[in-house]
């Protein structure tokens, strides 16, 4: 048995792409774009955060900081004050994927248009012929 398959000689996920933990922690849906923001503009309240990561709805952000708090990602401060205030920021751990976002930053300005248009080549293939799958 190789050491990336199971006892029932399936492949273990994890072990045939290590990096896929990372990946379900790190990009979700809006996973990202809130560690960008608050690795960009620091600690925020609430109602900041969401205005500056755009269209995420107070549950799913609610959902996402729960998560990302749990995972060490981000680090929630309550201050007992009248009325209560609640900051998030992101954590030493979070930061340590600054320079991964960097890279990804740089990839995606030179790439993305290469991207877009595969995309549009591939379209404009199907178009002309038919497909077989």
């Amino acid at each position: 048995m190789s050491s990336t398959t199971s006892h029932a000689g399936q492949v273990d996920s994890e072990l045939a792409c290590p990096v896929s933990p990372v990946v379900d922690i790190v990009f979700s849906r809006w996973t990202t774009p809130i560690l960008w923001t608050l690795n960009e503009f620091g600690r925020q309240r609430f109602v900041e955060l969401q205005r500056n990561v755009g269209t995420i709805t107070p549950k799913v952000l609610t959902q996402r900081l729960r998560q990302m708090e749990r995972d060490g990602m981000v680090v929630r401060t309550y201050h007992p004050e009248v009325p209560p205030r609640v900051e998030y920021e992101i954590s030493e751990l979070g930061r340590s994927l600054a320079p991964l976002f960097a890279h990804l930053a740089e990839w995606s300005t030179e790439n993305l248009r290469k991207v877009e248009r595969a995309r549009q080549e591939f379209d404009e293939a199907e178009e002309r012929t038919p497909s077989l799958r």
